[in-house]
């Protein structure tokens, strides 16, 4: 599917606020509802538009501590790796990577107790970890930047 200039201007807007009325979205845009309904259900279909949700503020939900993990695994078992880390809620977004390491996640925990268990209990115990190494965020400058931007940045 080709993204013509109007299409990036939906999901840049779905991208500010998802909850925005069909109504609101062809105003935002310039097209009448039933127009800018259906780019919405073909940029979706394409897979432009992943799904939509809430963005919720970790320290309001007590989830103060967040650290970033370089993993290596083992070479038989990154599928099951992969499996384990999409199931462990902890564990809010993972990469494979290339580089020294195999993999690099990120963890939300209340504080550095709960971090600490989790390393040495939990993430040692995940299928194949050899070894991985902890970088503790000491504070957020950025996040949910824009990827509708990015796309259309020249």
């Amino acid at each position: 599917m080709a993204i013509d200039q109007i299409d990036r201007q939906i999901l840049a807007a779905l991208e500010a606020d998802a909850r925005l009325s069909f109504a609101g979205l062809g105003e935002a845009v310039g097209l009448s509802k039933t127009p800018c309904w259906k780019r919405v259900q073909a940029l979706e279909a394409a897979g432009a538009i992943r799904g939509y949700h809430a963005a919720l503020d970790p320290s309001a939900l007590d989830l103060g501590t967040a650290a970033f993990v370089q993993i290596s695994v083992r070479f038989d078992t990154h599928e099951t790796f992969e499996d384990a880390v999409r199931a462990h809620p902890m564990i809010v977004a993972c990469h494979a990577t290339v580089g020294d390491t195999d993999y690099l996640a990120q963890i939300l925990a209340r504080d550095m107790a709960d971090l600490d268990v989790f390393l040495r209990t939990e993430l040692w115990r995940l299928p194949g970890v050899e070894r991985f190494i902890t970088i503790i965020a000491m504070r957020e400058i950025k996040s949910g930047g824009s990827i509708a931007a990015n796309a259309g940045r020249r």
